[in-house]
């Protein structure tokens, strides 16, 4: 089947396409096999074509070692992915061929960026009907893992949300303006940093106060605003140093990050090494910052189709406080243009 992919890792010169690639078959009776209309690109495929967590991700391939022969490649890249399903498993009973479908897949598998890819029941769900495959492939991947920091990790949901003081450093991203919405529909209050460019789009989102975080000093001028009770970053670096002091002690307020050092450790030190320096240093920045009076955590993406199944019916709804649908009026339009959506039939293009 055509599929692009790459042989090592490297720059843009590794991607190679080619109609060759091997065509994905179930292994388990809970998988499908998606027949893809629509792939869009993320940051981390970027860092997966230059090899980043390739230690992590190829343990997680084969944690026994069981095709010592074998490596990763060719790779095929991509995560999020809109289609229709081809093929199912034997233990697949909510899905049946012909559904429309769409699901971020994991990065330790091999990707959508080809003409099909092969998922997890519990990875897949039914695709929005308001949206076209196209606008749909845009959503999974920074839709789940905004998802996985607010509500999987940082416990908020819709009964728990409404006047909350939410704080989204990094805000104009994928991740960011799918934050700000989702708090929105939750009917939290949301403050949002991005740049100026960026500003006009995350007002129509919804936030309530936008903050050009180059117009002077950030911390400075979060620090006049009325203390927070959920901080997500999307930046990390320095402003970790100073963030968690916006948050509301004693009050169960926390402060989730998606920049972490996991996968890196784990890169330079190995398996081992690597997973125990992770562990010290999340294990001392917890308790650091719980004696504070504050609750510190990481965040990942984790694929998920009853999440997926959740943001569906957010975006079918259209609930927004501005009544306007919550996929659309600057979203999908933005993700669009932010990230290449590709489909397989104009690959060679």
């Amino acid at each position: 089947m055509p599929s692009w992919v790459i042989d090592r890792y490297g720059s843009n010169d590794v991607l190679r396409f080619t109609r060759d690639m091997v065509f994905p078959v179930i292994h388990f009776p809970n998988e499908v096999i998606i027949k893809v209309h629509a792939a869009s690109l993320n940051p981390i495929d970027l860092s997966m074509r230059s090899g980043y967590g390739a230690t992590a991700l190829n343990m997680k391939r084969d944690p026994l070692k069981l095709k010592a022969g074998e490596t990763e490649f060719p790779l095929t890249l991509g995560r999020d992915v809109s289609g229709v399903v081809m093929e199912c498993g034997l233990g697949v009973s909510y899905f049946k061929p012909g559904d429309e479908v769409w699901a971020a897949i994991p990065p330790w598998k091999q990707g959508t960026l080809s003409e099909f890819v092969v998922a997890s029941g519990n990875e897949v769900s039914f695709k929005p009907k308001c949206l076209s495959h196209t606008e749909a492939a845009a959503l999974p991947y920074v839709g789940l893992t905004a998802w996985s920091a607010i509500n999987q990790v940082g416990g908020l949901n819709q009964s728990n949300c409404s006047g909350k003081r939410i704080l989204i450093l990094g805000a104009s991203g994928g991740v960011g303006t799918f934050a700000v919405q989702l708090m929105k529909a939750w009917d939290a209050h949301v403050t949002a940093v991005c740049s100026h460019d960026a500003s006009t789009l995350v007002k129509k989102l919804g936030a309530d106060d936008v903050i050009d975080y180059k117009s002077g000093n950030l911390e400075e001028q979060l620090k006049t605003l009325p203390l927070f009770d959920f901080i997500l970053d999307n930046v990390g670096g320095s402003t970790e140093k100073w963030a968690l002091d916006l948050l509301k002690k004693w009050s169960g307020a926390t402060y989730v990050t998606l920049v972490t050092p996991f996968l890196i450790n784990m890169d330079k030190l190995g398996v081992a090494d690597g997973m125990l320096q992770t562990g010290v240093t999340v294990g001392s920045k917890t308790l650091k910052h719980l004696l504070k009076g504050v609750h510190y955590r990481w965040a990942f993406f984790m694929p998920s189709g009853p999440s997926l199944d959740e943001i569906a019916e957010l975006v079918d709804s259209g609930k927004s406080l501005q009544q306007q649908r919550f996929s659309s009026d600057g979203f999908i339009v933005f993700l669009c243009e932010s990230k290449r959506i590709l489909n397989p039939s104009v690959n060679e293009e």
